[in-house]
């Protein structure tokens, strides 16, 4: 365990990639465990303040796993670029899962995250007990994707946290109007790390290739029937109210597919909402808490 709250694990994948994980709480405690998959250039840290307060939580402690895809944090870099896609890394999220005794769980998907999940309930539904999808959902906005692609692979290296911290703020602002100097300072150190004197990446510039696959002359293609794949398990999805990934209109579908879905709006953040308010983590914990239920019962 690390002051941090967490344990870091390793897994190795199929291929033979070696891939990390955190773990937060007791894996003996009982119900399903909470599985955390990130957005594309993101990392288990972004999960932190989520995964210490239902780790912790005193009435109805969880254990919480969070992932580094390959290529990401502490995650091995994959030679072949073109593995950084949603099939190989639903098998990696399968591998770690199934090596950490961690099915079935309550699956928390930011943005690529939530796309893994939605695949994962079409190929493995019995790995699956309940699903919080951030800012995500079967119907991409060609914008939101527009957007991506003007920064991923471009991360570049700062001469200090700070320096990043203030690019963050100018790129990102209109996104997160609300972040305090703090904030933006955090979401730096998950952006970069040190590395022989210098601050890189946290993840592998060559994943923007991923987004090669979007061509968005066409209609982009939807994820309607995996999305149904949920249908049997209770599903929550979380919207950004500035997102533009993720629309109002898609959400109201997502009501129509599935009727008991739970949604919750945060207000004035973009694509993703970073799931450390804490109204929103009450959310996630009251929804976990009723997954666990409907599991047991």
């Amino acid at each position: 365990m690390t002051d941090d709250g967490y344990r870091s694990h390793f897994v190795t994948a199929t291929d033979g990639l070696r891939l990390h994980l955190r773990e937060y709480g007791d894996r003996t405690l009982p119900g399903p465990p909470v599985v955390c998959l990130p957005g594309l250039t993101r990392t288990a840290a972004d999960f932190h303040p989520l995964a210490c307060a239902l780790a912790n939580d005193p009435a109805h402690p969880r254990r919480v796993l969070a992932l580094d895809y390959r290529g990401r944090g502490l995650s091995a870099y994959d030679p072949n670029p073109d593995h950084y896609a949603i099939p190989v890394e639903l098998d990696d999220a399968l591998t770690v899962m199934t090596a950490c005794e961690a099915m079935p769980a309550v699956l928390v998907g930011t943005s690529r995250g939530g796309l893994i999940t939605m695949a994962m309930a079409a190929v493995r539904p019995t790995a699956i007990v309940g699903a919080v999808l951030n800012d995500i959902g079967p119907v991409i906005e060609p914008a939101g994707i527009t957007r991506i692609k003007t920064y991923v692979g471009r991360a570049g290296s700062p001469s200090g946290f700070a320096e990043g911290a203030a690019a963050l703020r100018e790129k990102f602002a209109g996104e997160f109007p609300d972040w305090t100097d703090e904030d933006w300072l955090a979401m730096a150190h998950r952006t970069w790390r040190q590395e022989n004197g210098h601050l890189v990446p946290t993840y592998d510039q060559a994943i923007a290739r991923a987004l090669a696959a979007f061509d968005l002359s066409k209609p982009l293609p939807d994820m309607w029937p995996q999305f149904d794949a949920l249908g049997r398990v209770p599903v929550m999805v979380i919207r950004g109210g500035l997102s533009d990934l993720l629309s109002e209109a898609t959400v109201e579908a997502m009501r129509e597919h599935h009727p008991g879905l739970e949604a919750v709006e945060v207000p004035r953040q973009g694509h993703a909402p970073d799931l450390a308010g804490d109204d929103v983590i009450a959310r996630i914990a009251a929804f976990v808490e009723r997954c666990a239920a409907a599991h047991a019962g």
